[in-house]
């Protein structure tokens, strides 16, 4: 019995762990697909200035998307701790 509540007290202290990890993974992911969108919003707009404004809005509305899911991730890595 002793044992059994050992791996389980374990077990608790690794999940904190792997949601730590899931939640540093979610949000380095969203950072670089913004940069991504960013970078490459720039280049259309460059190749393309009479775009600008449509460029621009679409990248926006990505990038938010992004946010919301690495939002939603970092979340449930939390609710994992809890």
């Amino acid at each position: 019995m002793e044992l059994l509540l050992v791996l389980l007290q374990a077990v608790a202290d690794y999940s904190a762990i792997g949601a730590g990890i899931g939640a540093a993974v979610a949000v380095v992911g969203a950072g670089i697909g913004i940069g991504n969108i960013g970078g490459k919003a720039m280049d259309a707009i460059a190749r393309q200035p009479e775009a600008a404004g449509d460029i621009r809005s679409n990248m926006i509305v990505a990038a938010a998307l992004i946010e919301g899911v690495a939002f939603f991730a970092v979340v449930v890595c939390l609710l994992i701790v809890l």
